[in-house]
């Protein structure tokens, strides 16, 4: 085995498939990248067993191969090389690379100890506009579920419809938020259903960011079976499974009608919820909105016993009945943060039900807060 390809190329590879990566006891190979050199290029591979991320890198080859190295070792040595070509041959049982000045050699094993990853030849096949499918993920990923007592609330729903034109549906919910986006599917058709793996959905995104250059093609393109799914763009492909069961049916927590509706600076309710932030109990991170129609403002309350207590109003053009709610601040941040927008729409029902955060004039975009009961 004996290629050589630029630094920066195999940099960028090792990087989205050594985060994949870890110790594992029963089987150490997992904490090691598989190097697999084909004519005229290099497919670098990581998995878990539950993920498998492969990386396609263009090179000059000399001799094909297959051989392991410590994923880390290697990306971190590499990360440290100029900007020049880089060698990389293997020589008995260590890889040894070269750039420059530097020389190294690595300790690796063969590659029949690494797990073969599943191909999906068949599916229901979708192509999406990367950049909607970026700014999706990084939309709802906040609201994915920290723990997987629930396996489908630690992921993202991937809901692809044909009613009212080719869509796709990302959403994501830790039952105190939810945080919903639609995009338009270029290529495809058909109802599927399925929920993606939150740390899946994240590697993804990752990749989206990571090959995302003036030149990186338009589409990524989507393959679903029964329980695996496959992406593609950029010469990256992750293979994941699918968390099974169905994702519960979010839509019907959503309210109808509001009582209450304001429209706000994003900028100024971002800085008056971090102030409220320093004097909230922790844990509970509590502020108490009250909505004013006829002062035309949004009186903003916290207390701590450990900090102190917050007060201020925030302009903002109300309509409807006077309401008081108490939001988890840091929920809202995230939701302010999604919207990516300089005025946002908060929609109010009462101090009961959930809350509506919208950007106006875009309705692809909903975020979902449940208030806090006293």
């Amino acid at each position: 085995m004996k290629f050589s390809c630029t630094k920066e190329n195999l940099s960028q590879a090792l990087s989205l498939t050594s985060g994949l990566t870890g110790k594992n006891v029963n089987l150490p190979i997992l904490g090691s990248v598989l190097l697999k050199v084909a004519e005229q290029k290099v497919d670098i591979i990581a998995t878990n067993l539950e993920l498998a991320i492969v990386v396609s890198v263009r090179a000059k080859v000399d001799a094909v191969g297959t051989f392991t190295v410590p994923a880390r070792t290697l990306a971190d040595f590499v990360a440290l090389l100029p900007n020049e070509k880089v060698d990389v041959e293997l020589v008995g049982t260590e890889l040894l690379v070269r750039c420059a000045k530097s020389t190294t050699k690595i300790k690796g094993a063969p590659a029949d100890e690494f797990p073969i990853i599943p191909a999906i030849d068949d599916g229901r096949g979708f192509s999406v506009n990367a950049a909607e499918l970026r700014g999706g993920l990084s939309q709802v990923l906040p609201a994915v579920a920290k723990n997987e007592i629930r396996p489908e609330l630690a992921g993202v729903f991937f809901g692809f419809t044909s009613e009212g034109g080719n869509q796709l549906t990302l959403a994501s919910t830790d039952s105190y938020r939810l945080a919903e986006r639609v995009l338009s599917v270029a290529q495809g058709s058909g109802d599927v259903k399925v929920v993606v793996p939150g740390r899946t959905a994240q590697e993804i995104n990752h990749a989206l960011l990571t090959m995302n250059t003036a030149e990186a093609e338009p589409t990524v393109r989507l393959l679903l079976s029964e329980n695996q799914i496959s992406v593609r763009y950029e010469g990256v492909q992750i293979i994941s499974r699918l968390v099974e069961g169905a994702y519960p049916d979010y839509a019907q927590i959503i309210p109808n009608n509001f009582k209450t509706t304001a429209v706000i600076s994003a900028d100024g309710f971002v800085k008056e919820l971090k102030a409220a932030g320093l004097f909230t109990t922790t844990g509970v991170n509590a502020a108490t909105l009250k909505f004013n129609p006829t002062a035309g403002v949004i009186e903003i309350t916290s207390a701590s016993m450990q900090t102190g207590d917050y007060q201020s109003e925030l302009p903002a053009e109300i309509t409807g009945a006077e309401v008081t709610v108490f939001l988890n601040h840091r929920y809202v941040l995230d939701g302010l943060a999604a919207g990516g927008s300089d005025t946002v729409e908060l929609k109010v029902v009462d101090g009961d039900s959930p809350c509506l955060l919208t950007t106006p004039g875009k309705e692809n975009f909903r975020y979902i807060i449940m208030p806090i009961r006293q």
